[in-house]
């Protein structure tokens, strides 16, 4: 017999079973054709729609199509060339910052590696957390955006506030298999159920087990934050 599963293990396994049966091509919905590409596009996504991205890197990608590209654009040029995606002028600044980078400091090429890929402008954990799982085939976390963040802490998974918090309770709970498909889940979910301002509870395949929904939870349902 194995090691019987805690409460927290439970919710997850559970949580993981019903949404893989309600999502079942659940997957990145970002564009990209190679490692570059969704990199670029991952730190574009930043508090705008992956819809958004996608209209604007289509364009993007023809006219800047390696590390050199945007090294040897100016920041003003790039903000332009993103204008529609948020924060478009910072955001500029690092897609010329990360050109520079992987030109001097990774030989032309997307490193492999979390901390070479945190070190990179605009690049925090959750995005290497998506370049490692989608470009180099390397899963060693959980991509915590904010439907994890929201609907694991509606679903009673953590407490934590943090994304980096979040992540390592959910890598505590959650089977290392599930760890890339995980996030895609919630992200579906969250999209079409279990939205940050409405929660479409009676359409919900996990009504029934949510702490939130029956009222056991301490975080807002309206809002995803603590009540």
């Amino acid at each position: 017999m194995g090691t019987p599963l805690s409460g927290r293990e439970a919710q997850a396994e559970a949580v993981v079973g019903r949404l893989h049966e309600e999502y079942p091509d659940s997957t990145i919905s970002l564009n990209y054709a190679n490692r570059l590409e969704l990199l670029v596009a991952v730190v574009l996504s930043a508090q705008c729609t992956d819809e958004r991205v996608n209209d604007v890197t289509a364009e993007l990608f023809e006219k800047y199509r390696t590390p050199e590209d945007y090294a040897e654009a100016g920041e003003e040029q790039l903000a332009e060339d993103i204008y529609g995606i948020t924060f478009h002028n910072n955001k500029g600044g690092y897609l010329k910052g990360i050109g520079e980078k992987i030109v001097d400091e990774h030989g032309g090429e997307v490193p492999d590696e979390m901390s070479d890929l945190t070190d990179l402008p605009g690049v925090g954990r959750k995005t290497a957390n998506v370049v490692l799982q989608h470009g180099h085939d390397i899963v060693e976390g959980i991509v915590v955006d904010t439907h994890v963040q929201r609907l694991s802490r509606r679903l009673g998974l953590t407490e934590e506030d943090r994304p980096e918090a979040i992540e390592q309770d959910l890598l505590d709970i959650v089977p290392e298999s599930e760890w890339q498909q995980f996030t895609h889940l919630l992200i579906d979910h969250g999209r079409a159920v279990c939205g940050a301002r409405s929660a479409d509870c009676e359409a919900c395949t996990l009504a029934d087990i949510c702490p939130a929904e029956k009222g056991d939870s301490d975080v807002d349902l309206a809002s995803g934050e603590p009540w």
